[in-house]
């Protein structure tokens, strides 16, 4: 939404914008402005607008160091390109200012306009969509080296078990009530290891992912029932579901798994405050689009679905390796309950996310509608009344 008023489109009108050219521009859901030879930010896009805060006509007259931090390096750069004349990136450029808010941090590129000299263009490439994509492509080389693993593990670790645990079950029959707890103890561990080897043999299964439109909001609820039927029975769960949303493009059992993995993970944060809550969200949130995994298809991703928690939160340190196999802040945890999580919706084209503060964690899954379909045109899901 750019805000203009009927007035402003005139004035827009008057000074030649709405032309193709520029409506190429303001499609661009990256900020762009053009800063004359004055400083003056003579254009700014739909999407620059909403960066600054402002409107292209109030942007117009002021020199654009009005808008971002003192000292910034994005004025050294506007003279950097004025003088050599030839285009310049610059990457993870912090432009946080009260004016801007927190955590701006942007990716710069700045280009002469020949045919207006002293004139520059600034796009702006927020690094919180780029450290989506980075996230994507690093869940999904994690699952390809769980994948390995996983079928190296169940050929070379599994036949050698088998064994050791049928001689132990033959010792157990010709030695005394003493010893017959050690050969207990090998067969139990023994057991132990081919289990997490199965668990690990789910990362090894590459088959296309058999998808259908499917209701999260079905989805969740069943996810919500089991949970209290059993490691949930004493923690409050809550929702707030957009109820216009269209279906997921998903396959179920898989999003039950996903969703009983991260709403299990919220259980076990909250599990010992007194006001623990999880709470299920789910929104339409258009704008990103990325590349299907194994494909040249790009998607969009306009469906969010968030576990929100009010546990003690993720260690800062950990959180971008979170989704990596064999990472984990349990005692007793394998560490890939996450990394399984990432693999799942890797595989539909989708991302997984975490954003976690001191009381307040959010597991953040974004992933393609049904194939048609949009939150305009579909029919409203059905939901459960919220509690």
């Amino acid at each position: 939404m750019s805000g203009k008023t009927r007035e402003d489109e005139k004035e827009d009108e008057k000074k030649g914008l709405n032309t193709l050219p520029m409506a190429v521009l303001n499609a661009i859901q990256n900020p762009v402005i053009l800063v004359n030879e004055s400083g003056l930010v003579a254009f700014a896009n739909w999407e620059a607008e909403a960066f600054f805060g402002a409107s292209s006509n109030y942007l117009a007259k002021h020199d654009i160091s009005a808008f971002i931090p003192f000292g910034s390096p994005l004025l050294t750069l506007i003279d950097q390109v004025r003088e050599r004349r030839a285009p310049v990136n610059e990457y993870r450029v912090d432009l946080s200012s009260p004016r801007l808010g927190a955590d701006k941090l942007v990716d710069l590129y700045v280009a002469p306009v020949l045919s207006e000299p002293g004139s520059v263009v600034v796009v702006f490439q927020e690094r919180s969509m780029a450290d989506k994509i980075d996230r994507q492509l690093t869940h999904r080389a994690a699952a390809r080296s769980v994948t390995g693993l996983a079928s190296m593990l169940a050929h070379e670790i599994k036949n050698p078990l088998s064994g050791i645990r049928g001689a132990a079950q033959l010792l157990e029959t010709s030695v005394n009530d003493e010893d017959r707890a050690l050969t207990r103890l090998i067969c139990d561990e023994t057991d132990r290891i081919v289990s997490l080897v199965d668990r690990m043999e789910v990362f090894s299964d590459e088959r296309p992912v058999d998808r259908v439109p499917v209701n999260i909001h079905s989805v969740l609820d069943h996810v919500k029932a089991v949970a209290k039927a059993g490691f949930a029975r004493k923690i409050r769960i809550t929702e707030n579901y957009d109820p216009s949303l269209p279906p997921v493009y998903a396959n179920r059992d898989q999003l039950v798994q996903v969703f009983l993995n991260l709403i299990k993970n919220a259980a076990e944060a909250v599990a010992d405050r007194p006001e623990g809550e999880i709470m299920l969200t789910t929104a339409y949130r258009p704008g990103i689009r990325l590349s299907v995994a194994g494909t040249r298809e790009k998607i969009s991703l306009p469906l969010e679905f968030c576990v929100h928690d009010n546990g003690p939160g993720v260690p800062s340190d950990l959180v971008p390796h979170l989704f990596d196999p064999f990472i984990t802040t349990k005692t007793n945890g394998s560490g890939l309950g996450l990394a399984l999580v990432a693999k799942i919706i890797g595989g539909h084209g989708g991302i997984v996310e975490c954003d976690s503060q001191n009381h307040r964690t959010t597991f953040r899954v974004l992933m393609p509608a049904s194939k048609g379909t949009s939150a305009e045109d579909s029919e409203p899901m059905t939901i459960k009344g919220q509690s």
